[in-house]
């Protein structure tokens, strides 16, 4: 896929996931992006998929953009974005100057990968923990890879409400109520007696500038995500290591505490690990697997895309539980959270 496929590409699934305006903004660049530039000369270097199951480009130049709207940094550009609306030569002059303007900013920043740390992500990893709790009624060592902010580490302090049930605590930071068919996931509470995350570049959401970058790759005609990380950061407190996913959980397994149940998590992720690195992540996890024991278990949760595209666009669900190596397939969830086929398993 060159550049400006991957522009369509990532232009028609967000216009499919209800954002119109990024649909419109990437759409544009793919006729209109400058290669003779230093941002189109680095991109140009960039090697394997740089569409949305890899490098995601298109999501950095526009996550890069939308920074300079949040921190007022580019009136001119903040003029054309929502909720304001522009026709496409009005956008498109706007976005140029952006890039002319911004560019040593918008280079840095696009060298890291996307970090959404989508919070509404956490209604599957809430329901999936409880499935795995109702194998292995014991307190939870949790681990997150490319776990970013950390924002979904805190799955514990938000409610989820689906399927005419509520779950969480009395007093959440959130209440997540994505679209959700099937049954209600167990009436179980999962209990987390320790918690952290690892990440290639990790961000403190409460600090500002982190707490920017991971803004900045909400979409700009959604505010409601942008409310609700803002609400997830006023809770934050999971440490977040930065380092390479696979070289800190090995340690970690090995010193899984005995009477606990270690749950590894992590949500669109998985396909920004270059394919050795996955492949050695699976073989630790799985070899560690064959060493579990009932009072020393392990869960491996995933929500990572399937490639499926031909029906509803999103990430399959998918639990790992050892001893026994048990694989239930828990469903299907909306890339962001907004909907969540559940298939009931437990």
């Amino acid at each position: 896929m060159n550049l400006s496929g991957a522009f369509r590409a990532q232009s028609h699934t967000c216009a499919q996931m209800g954002s119109p305006f990024m649909g419109q903004l990437l759409n544009l660049l793919a006729d209109a992006w400058p290669e003779d530039s230093e941002l189109g000369r680095r991109f140009a270097t960039f090697e394997g998929d740089i569409g949305p199951a890899g490098h995601s480009l298109p999501l950095r130049v526009a996550g890069g953009l939308h920074a300079l709207v949040l921190s007022n940094a580019a009136p001119d550009l903040a003029a054309h974005y929502p909720p304001h609306t522009a026709d496409d030569d009005t956008l498109r002059a706007a976005v140029l100057n952006a890039l002319r303007t911004h560019e040593p900013f918008l280079v840095n920043w696009c060298e890291s990968a996307p970090q959404t740390n989508e919070v509404r992500r956490a209604a599957a990893l809430i329901a999936g923990a409880r499935v795995a709790v109702s194998h292995f009624d014991l307190p939870l060592h949790l681990s997150e890879l490319g776990a970013s902010g950390g924002l979904n580490l805190m799955w514990d302090h938000y409610a989820l409400d689906v399927a005419g049930a509520r779950f969480g605590p009395a007093n959440p930071a959130l209440t997540l109520n994505p679209d959700w068919t099937g049954p209600p996931p167990p009436d179980v509470t999962p209990r987390i007696a320790e918690r952290a995350g690892v990440d290639l570049n990790p961000q403190d959401p409460r600090k500002p500038a982190d707490l920017l970058r991971l803004t900045a790759y909400l979409w700009p005609d959604q505010p409601d995500r942008l409310v609700r990380t803002r609400a997830a950061a006023s809770v934050a407190m999971g440490h977040v290591a930065k380092g390479d996913a696979i070289d800190w959980l090995s340690p970690r397994l090995a010193a899984a505490p005995e009477g606990h149940l270690h749950l590894i998590q992590h949500t669109v992720a998985w396909q920004y690990f270059p394919p050795q690195v996955q492949a050695r992540g699976t073989a630790l996890i799985e070899a560690a697997g064959a060493q579990a024991t009932p009072h020393r278990p392990l869960a491996w949760l995933s929500m990572e895309s399937d490639g499926d595209t031909t029906g509803k666009v999103g990430a399959s669900l998918t639990l790992r539980l050892w001893p026994g190596d048990l694989t239930l397939d828990l469903g299907r969830a909306d890339f962001h959270g907004r909907w969540i086929n559940w298939n009931g398993v437990s």
